[in-house]
């Protein structure tokens, strides 16, 4: 059995980014409910040491996009990590589905065994691309939407199961 190497990224990462925009939706909402001002969610965070709402939203949507970039060769869009409102980081999730709704599958497919050079932990790594996906870029992509989920939940964001999954 082969594997499409595009239907087990692009389309996992653009539904879960859609239910990251549709998260954050409701974060929006609920904080002008509450009358919390929009960069304070932008900068919660779960614990003094750990990276806020808008680092995990940000290293999300770059896993998304150094995947496709550093398999198909193309130049990765490149975006200031300088989002600090609620909407900003709803723009930043627009541009990541703008830049993989224009990834088609033969970009992708074919490529499983092309090697990714990436650094991992300083040192100089080759994965093939499918591993690269599977063992890098999926585990981080879903660790940082999890993240970016329970920091909201955490700070009283009516969220549930359903809205993580869609």
């Amino acid at each position: 059995m082969t594997i499409s190497l595009y239907s087990v990224s692009v389309p996992v990462f653009e539904r879960m980014l859609r239910n990251l925009l549709a998260i954050i939706g409701k974060a929006e909402a609920n904080a002008a409910e509450r009358k919390i001002k929009p960069e304070v969610l932008a900068a919660s965070r779960l614990a003094p040491d750990m990276y806020p709402l808008a680092f995990q939203v940000q290293s999300a949507t770059d896993r998304a996009k150094f995947f496709v970039a550093r398999v198909t060769g193309r130049e990765a869009p490149s975006w200031a990590d300088n989002e600090q409102t609620l909407e900003e980081l709803k723009a930043r999730i627009d541009k990541a589905l703008a830049y993989l709704a224009g990834v088609e599958a033969t970009d992708l497919d074919g490529h499983e065994n092309k090697p990714v050079s990436l650094k991992v932990r300083g040192e100089d790594v080759q994965l093939p691309a499918l591993d690269y996906l599977l063992h890098n870029v999926m585990p981080n992509f879903y660790f940082h939407v999890t993240t970016a989920y329970d920091i909201l939940r955490h700070n009283g964001v009516p969220l549930g199961k359903r809205d993580f999954i869609g």
